[in-house]
């Protein structure tokens, strides 16, 4: 009898399509039965997305995507991660008087990235036109959608503020002046004239498809809605410091700015080569711990025992501190002014001696390797300093919405070509910042993630990447693309996605199963976001493990905090394997969803 699993892992021979929601799992699934392919499904899929989750991610936020065509020597990165204005920089803020970047409002907008990536997806990798994927979003933004009861929880503690101080939101958000009903239909009418005009004008360039694609890129960062975004700006409206500012965000901002393509870093583990973003993203804590467990026997320990537990947090807790004093846009420039190189955080010699830090208790302190202690010092003692007033900050979670993580989204997709696609959309969120007026969505808060104390490698510096927690995975074996997986959650992303990918690859769990699979993590470092608070030694765990292995972490000094059953993770992960493709989504909250035939 095979294990249970809350739905079947998804197997056919046509292709799979995994999301956070089950209307955008299903326009993906349509676009490859249109003869789309991968890409072509995984853009309709993020528009979609932007639509159906609005409190998760939105048209104004951006998007990491790891693209690979089947027959490609290698993944591409492709980054939708928008840059810092050039007005953005520490003496600006300290001017305001701030000692950390609010983690709403105005101040803390980047350029927002995700429209001009997947309009890049969509040129170099894709094969339909851009009213195509575009007509799936706009019907249900037009026509309405089944509104999520978590939107609505994420509206409701908001109203009072959108009608004081941003009324653009709750003329946006707000129905009759109250909160929308949740698992009613709802619409974003503006949000679909924006996207209309917008092809409209790109089929202005003629018939041609690239012509239409860049058409709508300039349309976008040069035309109506970065001048929207740029008279919107201007104006002070409050924030997270209970203090009203204007933006520093600009129409020459977005100008300046277009998505790239960029390679992966990437980690060999046990024959395969797992692929993740630069040090502009978290990605590479995934394999910097990969580094770290990889003489781990876990044959000889259980995928729920507290020995794995165990392991596996303290191997993060390494990872996340480098994370904190090494990551960061442009920090290849100050290798020889003291920075690190991702090769040599994944190398061998040094994980051997890092790996000796990892002993039977749980450790209390955040040990950066290369003398990087001095260099985190400083944000250590500012972390959580701050209050945070009005809405709340940093991702949308405040009550009464559990004291969880997750909210951004994710997608997967694999086509019966063996093409793969995983891209983790976020930012923009409609109770981050206020919706711009004229187009009905909000703007990127993601600057939130860059320290104003100078000489870190992720202090803030107009123009450049502020290092996102977004981190899709796509990894290859004997060269092909074999498995692509991801998670919404902040900094949890690359832990509930690398105990995912342990189950897989140690235990022959099947997706599902992996995904099924009682999650843990751990909160022992500077969250990303703001007021960007830490808990050292903090393990948080679903309560699906058995006790004798809760008091085995207590006893190993693990400071566990017990999470409902289904509390932590919604891992999506779709593969290509015994010449099927497989899919599976998580059931944690109730609506992410694999599609496959």
């Amino acid at each position: 009898m095979p294990p249970f699993t809350t739905r079947p892992e998804i197997k056919g021979t046509f292709g799979a399509v995994t999301s956070t929601h089950w209307l955008a799992s299903s326009v993906g699934m349509a676009i490859l039965e249109k003869g789309g392919n991968a890409f072509d499904a995984a853009v309709a899929v993020g528009f979609v997305l932007q639509i159906v989750e609005p409190h998760l991610n939105g048209p104004g936020g951006e998007v990491p995507i790891i693209a690979m065509r089947h027959d490609d020597d290698a993944p591409r990165v492709i980054c939708g991660q928008g840059v810092t204005p050039r007005a953005a920089t520490p003496e600006a803020f300290a001017a305001l008087g701030l000692k950390m970047v609010p983690g709403t409002g105005l101040l803390p907008a980047v350029v927002p990235g995700a429209f001009d990536a997947w309009m890049l997806l969509l040129r170099d990798y894709g094969t339909l036109s851009l009213e195509e994927v575009l007509t799936p979003a706009i019907g249900y933004a037009e026509q309405g959608f089944p509104l999520l009861s978590r939107a609505v929880s994420s509206i409701v503690p908001v109203i009072d503020f959108f009608k004081q101080q941003w009324p653009s939101s709750a003329e946006q958000w707000l129905v009759d002046g109250q909160a929308p009903k949740a698992d009613k239909l709802f619409r974003s009418p503006r949000i679909a004239a924006t996207y209309r005009r917008i092809l409209s004008e790109a089929q202005m360039a003629g018939p041609d498809r690239e012509a239409q694609i860049e058409r709508a890129r300039e349309v976008f960062y040069k035309g109506f809605v970065a001048e929207a975004v740029d008279r919107f700006y201007r104006e002070p409206l409050m924030d997270s410091t209970g203090k009203r500012h204007a933006g520093l965000l600009t129409g020459d901002d977005m100008a300046r700015w277009s998505a790239t393509l960029e390679p992966t870093v990437s980690y060999r583990y046990h024959g395969m080569e797992v692929h993740k973003a630069g040090l502009w993203t978290q990605g590479p804590v995934f394999l910097q711990q990969l580094a770290l467990l990889k003489e781990t026997d876990f044959q000889a320990i259980g995928p729920e025992s507290p020995e794995f537990v165990h392991c596996v947090a303290e191997a993060a807790k390494l990872a996340f501190a480098d994370r904190e004093a090494w990551y960061g846009d442009g920090e290849r420039e100050r290798e020889g002014e003291g920075g690190v190189s991702i090769e040599m955080l994944l190398s061998d010699e040094y994980n051997r001696a890092r790996r000796q830090l990892i002993g039977e208790h749980a450790s209390g302190e955040i040990r950066p390797g290369f003398e990087g202690e001095s260099r985190i010092s400083s944000i250590l003692a500012l972390a959580g300093s701050e209050p945070t007033i009005g809405p709340g900050g940093g991702e949308p979670t405040f009550a009464p919405l559990p004291s969880v993580e997750g909210d951004t989204v994710h997608l997967d997709i694999v086509d019966r070509f063996g093409n793969m696609v995983s891209a983790t959309p976020s930012g923009g969120w409609l109770q981050s910042s206020p919706s711009v007026p004229e187009l009905g969505f909000s703007i990127s808060t993601r600057a939130q993630m860059t320290w104003l104390t100078p000489g870190l490698a992720s202090t803030l510096m107009p123009g450049r990447r502020p290092r996102t927690t977004l981190t899709p995975t796509l990894v290859t074996r004997s060269g092909k693309p074999y498995l692509a997986l991801g998670s919404p959650g902040g900094d949890q992303q690359d832990q509930w996605s690398l105990t995912t990918f342990l189950r897989i690859v140690h235990y022959g769990f099947d997706l599902q199963r992996a995904i099924d699979a009682p999650q843990f993590q751990i909160r022992h470092f500077p969250a990303s976001f703001h007021p960007r608070e830490s808990a050292v030694g903090r393990l948080m765990i679903e309560g699906r493990f058995s006790k004798d292995t809760l008091e085995a972490l207590r006893a190993k000094g693990h400071d566990v905090t017990v999470m409902d059953d289904w509390a932590l993770g919604r891992v999506c992960a779709v593969a290509r394997c015994d010449d099927m493709v497989h899919g599976a989504a998580s059931a944690r909250h109730m609506q992410g969803y694999a599609v496959g035939r």
